[in-house]
């Protein structure tokens, strides 16, 4: 059973990237993106999850740099948006996020969506900073199976991660197989939906009988199968409440029910429609 809001999972290029992280998607980068960020890290996150779409990439470097935590135990992800691929363009995006965060180098590198026409580009620019020695890993983020494939027909290095849309309502199990195939590790943004359905029967049931949340209980469910869960919250007790995951463990059937939940439900836009 995995112990401790630190603990990690092994990428496979060796990189170490602990398991739950802070998302901070739509926090406002002043006061709101700070605050989240420094409550977190004084709980015990190590793990932050931005992007340059989200625009608070200083907020969360100011809080970062008044944290006073050695640059080395923090894990730092930020993504590349869609207007900003290509090779040229990507590289150029990678010194604005650094400057931004007021790092050298970012743990984790993100292309954020599949633009068709330009994301095997954006990849060259990614292996070229992870060559640099820029980035300790690089990944992709929406993509699905026939990306990837696409992707590796070309790719010198293989994607280490693959951070994708995925709750009860929405269980990839096609792109989660195929990535475990491949060693490419998954990684879920709105883990827990949005809240749209904590009221649902299985999830009251499974958080009674466990004395916990319903959130807590789909949080676990990520960790069971494998999968890197960055839930976001703003507010310090619910950040404590989805780091308190490590003192209980669902059964096998129990993780089937939840999986059996899957309604093909997004929440964001589909890959293939992105960007068209």
């Amino acid at each position: 059973m995995r112990m401790s809001l630190t603990d990690t999972t092994t990428l496979s290029n060796g990189v170490k990237m602990p398991w739950v992280g802070l998302g901070v998607y739509k926090m406002d980068s002043g006061e709101e993106v700070v605050n989240a960020v420094r409550s977190a890290l004084d709980l015990g996150y190590r793990h932050l999850d931005t992007a340059s779409f989200y625009d608070n990439e200083e907020g969360v470097g100011q809080a970062i740099k008044e944290s006073g935590l050695p640059r080395e135990e923090l894990f730092i992800t930020t993504k590349v948006w869609n207007d900003e691929q290509g090779y040229e363009e990507t590289l150029e995006a990678f010194n604005r996020s650094i400057t931004k965060l007021g790092v050298d180098y970012l743990d984790l590198y993100l292309i954020h969506w599949p633009i068709q026409g330009k994301y095997k580009d954006t990849w060259k620019a990614l292996e070229k900073l992870y060559k640099d020695g820029k980035i300790k890993a690089i990944g992709v983020s929406n993509f699905l199976t026939h990306h990837l494939e696409d992707l590796l027909n070309e790719a010198e290095i293989k994607p280490m991660v693959n951070q994708i849309e995925l709750h009860p309502e929405l269980y990839q199990k096609e792109t989660v197989d195929y990535c475990k195939q491949q060693d490419i590790q998954v990684e879920a943004w709105s883990p827990i939906g949005r809240g749209n359905y904590l009221d649902n029967p299985v999830l009251q049931e499974l958080a009674e009988e466990y004395n916990k949340t319903p959130a807590q209980i789909i949080l676990r469910w990520d960790l069971q199968q494998g999968i890197v869960t960055i839930p976001k919250s703003t507010h310090k007790e619910r950040q404590q409440e989805n780091a308190d995951l490590f003192d209980f463990e669902l059964k096998d059937n129990e993780v089937e029910k939840i999986n059996g939940l899957n309604k093909n439900n997004r929440l964001g836009p589909h890959p293939d429609e992105i960007g068209k």
